[in-house]
């Protein structure tokens, strides 16, 4: 019989947990659906749940949001991206454009899209112009842009990668000594695409017990119930609780047109480093389709914070797991969906976004200095 998230929240409460866990979820729909049915306040106290690296958006380089603002207002060409994408911040003087939303009002023909087939679409409807994808994602959003191009993407449509892996960064954690968590939620959207076993190296390699959930509160629980009931039981394994979807091997056909369209390496993570074999470029089978190919870079060495986070920006650190959304020192205060100063207020994967729309609206960076000026 298939349990309700209320029978597995019971199942939960009837744990043995001697000590505090704490339990990273990777994926940025997960923890849409944790803070949105409010699973942090059901669990017991002693379970905490850490946002991870699962926003795409929040990890996109900074450069290369700037390459795709300038090539929209520098060369003549119709940029398109995911909708998200949009609102990113650059770190440019206030004078300049500093969104691609903003460049749009400048001038650029910049268009919000959906799915890569809408850049297809477009880009047959201009066969006189170039179009240039700006295509940031993790695997989940890669496999259609490679898939799009194995299929035969018109001569004029053009691709600004910025592909990214999801499990090098939990690596990169784990390798650290200060992962800061006892157990792993692994992400099901991108399991489905690579399959369970890339995340087998968390339990084989660091002994850390994991398991693959859906989105549902009692997918994301039963995952929960999983790890905890490996830490109790002293056992560690690889569990898939999102098997509906996610298959051994994932998709044969997708990884299959991703190893043919694109090649792994080292890339860089706003605001976090170099981290290796972490991101996606073309082959040189489909490299007549390579933006930076086809432009002179317009990378700028000497921009103030190039590459970084915004000042006071601490969404680095929510990242990887290291803070709260509400403990970043401009969450709420400087910092809001309207007016976003970080990539983490702007996606729906965003924790700070997420955290925001479920209502957590305390600051407790400014909580503190308060209580430290009375006191």
């Amino acid at each position: 019989m298939k349990l309700s998230a209320k029978d597995w929240l019971k199942k939960l409460s009837e744990l043995d947990l001697r000590e505090p866990v704490r339990i990273m979820n990777v994926c940025g729909g997960h923890e849409r659906s944790i803070s949105m049915a409010g699973l942090r306040t059901a669990l017991p106290e002693n379970i905490e749940l850490v946002p991870g690296p699962g926003c795409p958006v929040c990890i996109c380089p900074e450069e290369d949001v700037y390459e795709a603002i300038q090539i929209a207002l520098n060369e003549d060409v119709i940029l398109v991206a995911f909708g998200d994408m949009l609102r990113v911040p650059v770190n440019v003087p206030k004078r300049e454009p500093r969104s691609l939303e903003q460049a749009r009002a400048a001038g650029g023909d910049i268009r919000p899209i959906a799915t890569p087939m809408e850049a297809v679409r477009i880009a047959k409807e201009n066969p006189d112009r170039p179009v240039v994808f700006f295509a940031a994602g993790f695997e989940t959003t890669t496999a259609p842009v490679a898939a799009m191009l194995a299929e035969g993407a018109p001569e004029n449509l053009l691709v600004l990668l910025s592909g990214r892996l999801t499990w090098p960064a939990v690596a990169m954690l784990l390798d650290s000594g200060e992962p800061g968590f006892n157990a792993l939620i692994a992400p099901g959207h991108v399991s489905t695409i690579m399959g369970p076993e890339e995340w087998e190296f968390v339990v084989d390699k660091h002994g850390i017990p994991s398991a693959v959930a859906g989105f549902r509160p009692d997918t994301l629980l039963a995952a929960m119930y999983s790890v905890l009931r490996q830490l109790q039981d002293g056992e560690r394994r690889l569990e898939n609780c999102y098997s509906e979807v996610v298959r051994p091997g994932g998709n044969p056909a997708a990884r299959q047109q991703l190893s043919e369209v694109m090649k792994v390496g080292d890339a860089n993570w706003r605001g976090i480093g170099i981290i290796p074999d972490s991101g996606y470029s073309l082959t040189e089978k489909y490299s007549s389709h390579d933006a930076r190919l086809h432009f002179d870079s317009y990378a700028d060495d000497s921009r103030k914070r190039v590459g970084e986070m915004p000042a006071g920006c601490d969404c680095a650190s929510v990242v990887l797991g290291k803070i709260y959304p509400n403990q970043c020192r401009l969450y709420g205060v400087a910092c809001k969906p309207r007016k976003p100063v970080g990539p983490c207020m702007v996606s729906d994967e965003g924790a700070c976004r997420i955290w925001w729309s479920a209502g957590y609206r305390d600051n407790e960076w400014e909580g503190r200095k308060k209580r430290e000026s009375v006191g």
